[in-house]
């Protein structure tokens, strides 16, 4: 596991002892840790997001209209 000397400032540092003391954590590092995970939550593509595979999954399941020519297909919807 990859080991990091940081240096925060107070704000940061502030910050860290919520999230230690929200989650119950034993350490900074844990509380670094728990930080990560849920920004990297956030800032994940969508792809890489495990309720998005669920998504696509059920997409997969439903019903498909087989089209041939796309610009036929559209152009017949737009007049109809």
């Amino acid at each position: 596991m990859p080991t990091a000397i940081v240096k925060l400032d107070e704000q940061a540092d502030h910050v860290i002892n919520i999230v230690k003391a929200k989650y119950q954590l034993k350490d900074k590092s844990s509380a670094i840790n728990q930080m990560a995970k849920e920004y990297g939550a956030e800032i994940l593509e969508p792809a890489l997001r495990p309720e998005y595979i669920e998504k696509l999954k059920r997409l997969e399941k439903e019903k498909s209209i087989p089209i041939k020519n796309i610009d036929a297909y559209f152009a017949k919807l737009k007049k109809g």
